[in-house]
Formats: C-alpha cells, structure tokens, sequence
C-alpha cells in the first residue's frame, strides 16, 4: 500500500536523474542547471496568486500598524527569513513590522532541530508569544505543504483575525487550505528526491522577492526603480543615495548630499526627503507632505505646486 505522503510531487523520485551518481560533473551540473529554468518557468502560473497576495497584504499594512511575519521550518523558512529581513535595510520597513515563527526557534535558523517541524505545541506558543493580530500579514511557507509546525502557525494566525498566505510546492498540499490565500509553486520533483533546498528552494526564493518587491512598491517605497527609503548604513549606500536624489531632482552631486545631510542624521537620512528639499520645501514641510501623500513621493511631487 502507497503511503499518502509518497504521493507528494516534492517526494518523488526525478526519473531524469537515473544513474546520476555515474554521470560526469558537467552532465550533472546541466542537468540540475535545466531543472531550475523549468521550476523557475513554472511561477508564471502563479502570478495570479502572488498578484492577489500583494493586493490584500497592501490593505492589512497601509495603515502602519500591521507585521509581515514569515512561519516554517527548515530550508523554507530560511528562504523566507532572507527575504523579510532585507526589507528593513532595502526600503526601510521598520524592523519592528517583521517577525518570524521559526521551528527549533531562532537555533532553528542555523542547524536542524530534530523533531521541531513536528511540534505543533511549539508553533501555537510561538503564535501566542507574537499576539498575532488582524493588522498582520502571515507567510507560511512549506515545500511539502504538510509539514505540522507551519500547518498549525498558519491556523493560529487565521483564527487571531490576520491576513495568511499558504506557499506550497504541491498542488493539494493542506497548507494551502489551511491559508487564506494560496500560492502553489510548480517546481517538480527535485534532482535529489526529497531536497526541496533545490528546486522548490530556488522558486520560493523568487516568489518571495517577487511578493515582497511589489508590496513595498504598492506602499510607496520605490520610485522609478529606486530603493527611496533604504537605510544608509554605508558610504557605499550614501553615495548610491546621492546619485538617486541626483537622477530624481535634477540637481547637482553638491546640492543632493547637502539635501541628504539635512534629512536626517546618518544612516537615518532619507532619500525621498531629500528630494523635496531639493524643490524648495524644509525637512519639516517635507515629512509633513510624505505622511499626506502615504509616503509615495509621486504623489508628493505631483500633488502640491513646488515652491521652486
């Protein structure tokens, strides 16, 4: 008799890579390369999804008071963790608005915790310990799609009143029942059987960015392009900020980094602002016109004639 889970697409043997262990590197190497661009290809069919995803997690966060937290195990929750944590220094979420719901908790992170993605217990304290609300926006990610942790963290959330997105790489996976909205990606079965740090992985991974990029967008933390509210951590970064005020006011390097200067101390110096000092308004009159405009400096500079 066949194991239900042995049905999983993520489980299955890739008849393609029969006789792997005898290939030559190369073979091998084109041979996982090719299965990445058909994984890869495949998200097509879930931007509808992810599309939706963005548009009701857009709503939840508008107002400033809601989380984007990622929840899973292992790899997954890995891939999730990189992308939320860059949204901090990238377009200056406040790093207060993420959170993750980690099996193992945070040593999970960094090794495999041994029977954590099991415990369904640890993942409603965990959900507890994160007062979970209807403001917030919860990822849950799972290759399989039935992995207990994830499963019961998602249904937590659900029930507290917030927004769930299920992310699964099999079609009938219950953690994209168990969600409000679903995602499924269609990376296959894995060159390895079973190592979704592969194929599944690889199309979590570019579907997070994708998701994350385009909310941050909708709530006005890019402009043409441009990362407008990341952190100046570096002088790498402050030079990236200057040629941005640059290109987007039209104004020389001198007046861009005298501009930045007077936007805010340091790393906390915004490039938006920036801009509007540059057309004549003080740092005060500025922020004043980004909190009316919801933060999207195209609204700022379209909205109200400039003093210049």
């Amino acid at each position: 008799m066949t194991d239900e889970k042995d049905l999983r697409i993520t489980e299955q043997a890739n008849a393609r890579f029969k006789g792997v262990d005898q290939w030559p590197a190369a073979r091998v190497l084109a041979m996982i390369l090719e299965e990445q661009k058909q994984a890869v290809a495949a998200i097509e069919n879930a931007l509808p999804q992810i599309e939706e995803a963005v548009a009701e997690a857009a709503v939840r966060l508008k107002g400033g008071r809601g989380r984007l937290i990622v929840m899973g195990a292992g790899a997954a929750i890995r891939i999730g963790a990189q992308d939320v944590i860059e949204l901090t220094p990238t377009f200056g979420w406040p790093r207060e608005r993420v959170a993750l719901a980690v099996s193992g908790g945070k040593e999970g992170l960094l090794r495999a915790v041994e029977g954590a993605e099991d415990d369904e217990g640890a993942a409603l304290r965990t959900a507890a310990r994160l007062r979970i609300g209807p403001d917030d926006v919860c990822i849950a990610i799972s290759a399989s799609g039935t992995t207990p942790f994830t499963r019961a963290a998602c249904r937590a959330a659900r029930k507290a009143g917030a927004l769930t997105i299920g992310i699964a790489n099999n079609p009938a996976a219950p953690l994209l029942r168990d969600a409000e909205l679903e995602i499924y990606l269609e990376s296959g079965p894995e060159p390895i059987g079973g190592s979704t740090r592969m194929n599944a992985a690889t199309v979590q991974k570019i579907a997070l960015n994708m998701f994350s990029t385009a909310l941050m967008t909708k709530l006005g933390h890019v402009h043409d392009g441009y990362m407008v509210d990341m952190k100046l951590n570096n002088v790498k970064l402050r030079q990236r900020a200057e040629r941005m005020v640059m290109e987007i006011a039209g104004c020389p390097r001198e007046v861009a980094a005298k501009a930045l200067d007077d936007s805010g101390k340091g790393a906390d110096a915004n490039a938006k602002l920036a801009v509007l000092i540059v057309k004549g308004f003080s740092a005060d009159e500025g922020r004043a016109l980004l909190q009316q405009s919801e933060g999207n400096l195209r609204t700022a500079l379209t909205s109200l004639t400039p003093k210049i």
